[in-house]
């Protein structure tokens, strides 16, 4: 096969799985503002969109360029390992839509590429201390989330005390600044992946000789991600919106405001986090702030299961799928 027709292969499946990532975590930014009756579900999701397809062509390229050459070695790692995380990644993120689990399409790439480069090159291929660092991003994230929606909830209840329920006019406001910042964040973090993969598929092939991201791939990647917002992921939408407790304006505010802290924090840093994660902590810690009772705590146990098993998972799925690629790709 040409180089063209693979690397045309490898586009297609890597905006697949940006596409489905919008679709799949569109439920990260929209959820609360629709529990809370800030806006209504259509004009939630068209905000949503437009703010991911934005967010990319803001805040620079670091997530991808972590992607792309921090993880594994593009002088061991060949286009067929690429595509087989991509498939990966995208089946594991159908999966867990159609039940409604908010799983982390970050996990999932990541899983992906180290199950791929494994399969093909062994330990050696993978960049260990770059994993380590990616890692680290991916499992403290949630825990920033938690801790900042606990702060930010205190902090804005000793703000407004006193105050009467008309507050929540105001709360309810300021979501569209909120969430828009969410969904700026979200956009830049997760479309960068894309970009990445993208870009080392161009590096592995030889069609570009050093790693840097085209404002086509850019352009690309933005407008993906974009799409698969407007589309919504209903299920998870149902399950961050109303399983943990019922959702408040001061809520729904407080978690959306710490939430793009954190991913927009990460994301210049040059952090791959998951923001489906972040999101869902933020808005536990939000509700444990004002009362710890108030959480279904019972509720997390998929989300949980999801952080645990999504990295192992991908990676096993994205191994198999190398070896039966590379009867048609070749290694």
């Amino acid at each position: 096969m040409s180089e063209f027709f693979i690397f045309g292969l490898l586009l297609f499946l890597a905006l697949t799985f940006d596409f489905l990532n919008g679709f799949h975590d569109s439920a990260n930014v929209v959820a609360t503002m629709i529990a809370s009756r800030a806006l209504s579900p259509r004009f939630a999701l068209a905000l949503a969109s437009i703010a991911n397809l934005i967010g990319p062509l803001l805040f620079g390229t670091a997530v991808a360029k972590t992607v792309g050459e921090g993880l594994v070695s593009s002088e061991s790692v060949t286009i067929t390992v690429v595509i087989a995380a991509l498939l990966s990644a995208s089946i594991w993120n159908i999966f867990t839509w159609w039940f409604g689990i908010p799983s982390s399409s970050s996990h999932a790439l990541v899983g992906g590429l180290v199950g791929g480069a494994i399969a093909f090159g062994g330990l050696d291929a993978v960049i260990w201390g770059g994993v380590l660092v990616v890692f680290a991003a991916l499992f403290l994230s949630p825990i920033l989330g938690f801790v900042f929606g606990w702060i930010i909830l205190r902090l804005t209840l000793f703000l407004v005390r006193g105050a009467t329920p008309k507050i929540s006019i105001t709360f309810n406001r300021l979501q569209l600044f909120t969430a828009t910042a969410l969904a700026l964040s979200h956009g830049t973090n997760d479309a960068q992946k894309t970009m990445g993969i993208i870009t080392l598929g161009l590096v592995t092939l030889g069609l570009q000789e050093t790693f840097y991201v085209p404002l086509w791939v850019i352009l690309a990647s933005a407008t993906a991600i974009g799409l698969g917002t407007a589309f919504g992921g209903w299920r998870i939408i149902k399950t961050l919106g109303g399983k943990f407790y019922r959702i408040r304006p001061i809520h729904s505010l407080t978690s959306q405001a710490s939430s793009a802290g954190v991913i927009l924090g990460a994301s210049l840093l040059g952090g791959p986090v998951s923001t489906t994660h972040v999101v869902s902590s933020s808005i536990v810690g939000v509700g444990a702030a004002e009362r710890m009772s108030k959480v279904r705590w019972s509720n997390l146990t998929d989300i949980g299961m999801a952080w645990l098993v999504t990295i192992p998972v991908t990676a096993l799925l994205a191994a198999v799928f190398y070896y039966i690629l590379r009867i048609f790709l070749g290694a």
